[in-house]
């Protein structure tokens, strides 16, 4: 066979490339078989599921910002308990406040009492009747529910869904369940400081880089794509998830020693602070480690390690009877 010649930008498509030799060059111009993934409706692996955030279609009636809500709440104070944060990708990357009233589980007799609140909720009413589309002016008959609604019990992991390519890494963080966060968001519920850890890694990272949609020229995070194929550590002992872990609330703990920074600034290649770039380093070497890599630092080689393993583990999901169907993603 011909041999072939994979070209490597280590620093976007500004740099020069490096000439690689490779034995295969699949659809993603990874040096790998020839792999097409497909939508999944479940993770390959055994972790968390992912879904998207919550859609309102309310034409924005039930998010304010901070004045906004003020202003309201002076009017009828009693609306205080049913305003929840609201985390979109702006909100979650540039440290932005908005606030959303959520009346889904507001008691009939309590919202006699809220006339400003039933305001907003027949607006919405009136908003989805007069659409276009069926399902949206289905939606007007339960004009207090969002027509997505992902709100976990316990704390919860985000990704944004479109994520700038000038990053190393996405931007991930943790919320309470007092947080709404929008459809612009991932959201991993039930997740660990472990899979926090895995997903902040370059090697998870180099994966997103290299199957990910685009948006423009931005990263857009699929969870059918993206999430549910990646393939993670296998049989991992606990001390080498411990070891993640640790690494892992050391990026946090990095990220919070710089009060005030947003996590755009943060991530930002130009204003990245030298002790978060050390806290990461630390967490590839731990996930690294995990996986048993001890290949190339560079996205190309970590790819090709990766598809390895996902051939592998479809090959065993296909050799194997399926366990107990999963429960649904909220997708």
């Amino acid at each position: 066979a011909a041999q072939r010649t994979l070209y490597v930008y280590a620093d976007g498509i500004k740099a020069e490339p490096t000439a690689l030799p490779a034995r295969n060059i699949n659809p993603y111009l990874a040096d790998a078989p020839d792999v097409v993934l497909q939508r999944r409706g479940t993770p390959l692996c055994d972790v968390p599921e992912m879904g998207i955030g919550n859609k309102p279609i309310d034409d924005s009636n039930y998010l304010f910002t901070p004045e906004e809500m003020a202003e309201f709440l002076q009017r009828e104070p009693g609306a205080k308990p049913y305003f929840r944060s609201w985390l979109g990708a702006d909100e979650f990357l540039n440290g932005y406040e908005r606030w959303c009233l959520w009346l889904g589980d507001a008691e009939p007799a309590a919202l006699k009492a809220l006339p400003l609140a039933m305001e907003r909720v027949a607006a919405v009413r009136r908003f989805r009747a007069a659409s276009k589309s069926a399902p949206t002016r289905k939606l007007a008959e339960t004009p207090r529910r969002f027509h997505v609604e992902f709100m976990p019990d316990k704390d919860f992991l985000v990704i944004p869904e479109v994520s700038s390519e000038r990053r190393d890494f996405i931007p991930i963080g943790y919320f309470k369940p007092d947080t709404l966060a929008s459809d612009l968001m991932r959201i991993v519920s039930h997740a660990t400081p472990y899979h926090f850890g895995v997903l902040s890694s370059t090697m998870h990272n180099a994966w997103m880089r290299t199957v990910a949609g685009r948006l423009k020229s931005d990263y857009r995070y699929s969870v059918h794509i993206v999430y549910n194929n990646f393939p993670w550590p296998q049989a991992v002992p606990e001390d080498k998830q411990r070891a993640v872990a640790a690494a892992a609330q050391a990026v946090l703990a990095a990220r919070a020693a710089h009060a005030g920074a947003t996590l755009a600034d943060l991530y930002d290649p130009d204003s990245m602070p030298g002790d978060l770039q050390d806290a990461h380093r630390a967490l590839d070497k731990a996930v690294d480690t995990a996986y048993g890599y001890r290949g190339a630092k560079d996205d190309a080689a970590r790819v090709a390690f990766l598809f390895a393993l996902y051939q592998q583990l479809v090959g065993d999901l296909t050799a194997t009877p399926r366990a107990a169907k999963r429960k649904k993603a909220h997708v």
